[in-house]
């Protein structure tokens, strides 16, 4: 079993949504204690943004690109090697702004790949991607559930359901921490509920 964690907080030790994912993987790894983990943390080291000169030295012939060229190429390359060989991928994504983020969406971008995470055909668009699990530990300064009056700026969960949807990953599971911003009492007791819920999340993976 492989299983991919991937953390985009820029709060360090103290970011809600790393300590919330840390926690679903520690469950998971004790239920399956043969799984090889692979971190990536995107504030640490970031996924190259999508450029211009990102896709031009893609369309070059390997031996002319430069040495930088080779680089980014080889960690974009990297970073979709790393999803695709994953059978669990558990991501720590706090709301920045409403959004995602940009070191989050960076990453994104490199997994939306034609061929192989999904395809068009006269039918539409089909997923590639299916038969992964996926937890998002997600983490929210305010309340934005569906009765609340802003609800409808939440592009966090619901922008990673869509993109996960559309490459073949429908059933995306979610442990949220809301209103961490709203004092250290309501913080505390928001992350300890999302640690816990993280804690259950265990389970022997089935060989597909």
């Amino acid at each position: 079993m492989n299983l991919l964690h991937i953390d985009s907080s820029i709060l360090g030790d103290q970011s809600v949504s790393r300590q919330v994912s840390a926690a679903a993987v520690a469950a998971i790894v004790a239920a399956n204690p043969d799984a090889k983990v692979t971190y990536r943390d995107l504030d640490a080291q970031p996924a190259p943004h999508q450029s211009g000169a990102l896709m031009a030295a893609r369309y070059l012939d390997p031996a002319a690109r430069s040495a930088d060229q080779a680089r980014d190429v080889a960690h974009a390359d990297s970073v979709l090697d790393e999803f695709l060989a994953a059978d669990v991928v558990v991501i720590g994504v706090p709301m920045y702004n409403f959004g995602i983020p940009s070191t989050l969406k960076s990453w994104i971008d490199h997994l939306a790949v034609a061929g192989k995470t999904f395809s068009y055909s006269e039918a539409g668009p089909k997923g590639l991607a299916g038969g992964k699990r996926v937890i998002l530990a997600s983490s929210r300064g305010g309340f934005y559930g569906a009765d609340s009056p802003v609800a409808s700026l939440q592009h966090q969960e619901s922008y990673l359901r869509g993109f996960f949807g559309f490459i073949g990953i429908p059933d995306v599971e979610v442990v949220s921490a809301e209103g961490v911003n709203y004092g250290p009492d309501h913080k505390q007791k928001a992350l300890e509920g999302a640690v816990a819920e993280a804690a259950g999340l265990g389970r022997v993976l089935q060989p597909a």
